[in-house]
């Protein structure tokens, strides 16, 4: 009731992101590598420098809400692609590799968020983003965190650049290693960071050795890594309810499971559970993942219209150098579980 009370101030903003949304989500569709999040938050940096200095009051509201509520909701729908019994039948295999990747990533990232000094959540999104699923990971986490749109643009900017590269050069360098069509799926599902670039190098490689079929192998290890936003998401809660506690005094806080946990991500595992539970067609998911999807891209488009481009340029040289050192370890770490394992 609220929320209908609440939109009529709110409807400008919102329309302006939808706006900008539909032609980034064509874009994305046409470039894949790049991606309809990248396009909307590039859309909306330049509208946002076209803008600046003037009265933007009337979209302020509705823009803000697409930025945070809108991005939650997309994240529960995302749930609603994941199958959990599939994911636990196929993915079991890839199971060490993703742990051991994700840890990784995570481990870098903090090492050298105290080494470099880079702010805090920049670094947790940029370790997420790289070592679970790219942009929806950092969707997921960012509102836990509490990071503003600045730092969640700062991110996404940076699993992009990464994510380019990846698929550009990753089936070529599997060839030159010498990996099976089992282990570039394994390789491509573990060490690119978001689930269009995945396909996108799965669907080279296929191209490059003709009925590899490395794409659905790829996909089902990217959706087992994708589960990772759960237990990743809840940790960072209670770390930060911790850290607030301390910063307010032990008597000043307590503990609450609700803030713990924030609402939208028991809603995700909800909607995981019942696809899993009734065994929902693709017919019934495809839809629903698709328009996630796209609800990311009009958060990311809302979330571009409040990011300061020129201030990203400058402070984003420790957070590319630190996407740079995800991604290598990633990578290393990936291969040589394969190679331990007896994959590769």
């Amino acid at each position: 009731m609220e929320l209908i009370k609440d939109f009529g101030k709110m409807w400008r903003g919102v329309l302006l992101a939808l706006v900008i949304a539909v032609p980034a989500w064509l874009l994305g569709r046409q470039l894949e590598v790049v991606g309809g999040p990248v396009f909307a938050i590039l859309i909306g940096m330049v509208l946002a420098v076209v803008l600046r200095g003037r009265d933007t009051s009337a979209v302020d509201a509705g823009v803000k809400f697409t930025s945070k509520k809108v991005l939650q909701w997309a994240v529960i729908l995302l749930g609603f692609g994941l199958n959990l019994a599939q994911i636990a039948q196929v993915g079991t295999t890839s199971l060490p590799i993703i742990l051991s990747t994700i840890t990784t990533s995570l481990v870098v990232a903090y090492v050298l968020c105290r080494a470099l000094k880079i702010p805090g959540k920049i670094s947790t999104l940029i370790g997420v983003g790289s070592s679970i699923c790219g942009g929806s990971a950092i969707a997921a986490t960012a509102p836990v965190i509490k990071a503003d749109d600045e730092e969640v643009a700062q991110a996404i900017s940076v699993i992009f650049l990464f994510n380019v590269i990846a698929a550009l050069v990753f089936p070529t360098l599997g060839g030159m290693l010498g990996l099976t069509n089992e282990g570039f799926g394994l390789f491509a599902g573990t060490a690119v960071n978001d689930t269009s670039s995945v396909t996108a190098a799965a669907a080279a490689w296929d191209g490059m050795h003709p009925g590899a079929n490395t794409l659905d192998a790829a996909t089902i290890v990217k959706l087992t890594r994708t589960l990772a936003i759960i237990p990743i998401t809840l940790a960072l809660a209670l770390w930060n309810v911790r850290r607030e506690r301390r910063a307010g005094g032990e008597g000043q806080s307590t503990f609450s499971l609700r803030r713990a946990f924030p609402t939208f991500i028991v809603f995700f595992v909800l909607a995981s559970v019942v696809t899993t539970v009734f065994s929902l067609p693709a017919a019934v998911t495809a839809p629903i993942k698709e328009l996630s999807k796209f609800l990311i891209v009009m958060a990311m488009a809302a979330i571009g219209l409040n990011t300061d481009v020129v201030k990203l340029v400058r402070t984003g040289g420790k957070p590319i150098l630190m996407g740079l050192c995800c991604w290598v370890a990633i990578a290393c770490v990936s291969l040589g579980m394969q190679h331990f394992l007896g994959i590769w």
